[in-house]
């Protein structure tokens, strides 16, 4: 019986669903699969329908990559559950090498992967994610060489595109928040579970190529440009106590401000800004976790991380 689930959220990846199942097809531990599929028009529900062990969930319409795949992780009979972006190839030892670590760490929530750009398979594409006290996450090694990152550690939150999870944690700090859609929910589900003093890892064993922007259709568009910006103001309202978010006050006002202009000089000012106002909005409309004073260490913990993590960003 198989103790892995991988959860694929599909919508309209024609171009890419058949070679990622084919991929998981190749894999050296038994893992069940399901797809949840988001409304696609294109026939890659088809396709996902078609092959013999997948379990296909299909959505009335395009819910977003969070409702995708909590209907994936509310399905899933496995203690772990791997997430898998549609537009990837997995090498097929990838979720030997996640279950292997994940399962080695009682304390660890998620193990993310080492995902290598599909088009420029010398470079990294992410190799984890960081959070930093000027509101930024950035993923770790990100255009780097292959070659760098070649040893397990311990991060801030695993991308969602191909990482395993500890499925009974989600039980405890919740499922992946809808309100986002998409963009910087791993980073909210990540950081939910440091709070709770959970571990979050990478490791470079498990490998997979990543398309990237196989949905949206780019590195920078005006969707995930004013998606992104509404939830970097969420994921600082819902998860910080209100005096660590007045102690980053500054630090927020600085790197907000240094993203503004970067997207108006890109030509994406407005849809940025939108984004901003927009996130205003979701703080008010959203629920915030509520503090316990029981994991004060934990807050603490992270606050400095926050810090080390905004200089390692500036000065790399």
């Amino acid at each position: 019986m198989s103790e892995v689930t991988v959860i694929i959220p599909n919508y309209n990846g024609i171009q890419y669903i058949g070679d990622c199942l084919e991929c998981l097809r190749k894999q050296t531990m038994d893992v069940d699969i399901i797809v949840v599929d988001n409304a696609s028009t294109d026939g890659s529900d088809d396709v996902a329908g078609a092959c013999h062990n997948v379990k296909l969930i299909k959505l009335s319409q395009n819910f977003g990559f969070c409702r995708a795949v909590n209907e994936g992780i509310a399905a899933t009979k496995t203690k772990y559950l791997i997430l898998l972006n549609n537009d990837t190839k997995p090498e097929p030892t990838f979720a030997q090498e996640l279950y292997n670590v994940i399962d080695a760490h009682p304390d660890t929530f998620s193990v993310a992967s080492k995902m290598i750009q599909m088009n420029a398979p010398d470079r990294i594409d992410s190799a984890g994610d960081l959070y930093c006290a000027l509101g930024w996450a950035f993923s770790l090694g990100k255009d780097m060489s292959v070659k760098r990152y070649d040893r397990e550690s311990v991060i801030f939150s695993a991308c969602a595109g191909a990482a395993i999870y500890r499925k009974d944690l989600f039980e405890q700090i919740g499922y992946f928040d809808e309100l986002h859609f998409s963009y910087l929910e791993d980073v909210d589900v990540g950081y939910r579970a440091r709070i709770m003093g959970y571990v979050n890892r990478y490791t470079p064993k498990a490998v997979v190529y990543h398309a990237g922007s196989g949905t949206t259709g780019s590195r920078y568009n005006p969707f995930k440009v004013r998606l992104a910006a509404r939830n970097s103001w969420y994921v600082i309202y819902k998860n910080m106590p209100t005096l660590q978010i007045l102690i980053n006050l500054p630090f927020f006002l600085i790197g907000f401000g240094l993203k503004a202009l970067f997207f108006i000089l890109k030509g994406y000012g407005r849809e940025y800004l939108s984004g901003m106002k927009r996130g205003y909005l979701m703080c008010v409309a959203g629920r915030k976790y509520p503090y316990d004073p029981r994991f004060l260490k934990n807050y603490c913990r992270i606050q400095l991380e926050l810090w080390g993590n905004m200089f390692r960003r500036i000065f790399g």
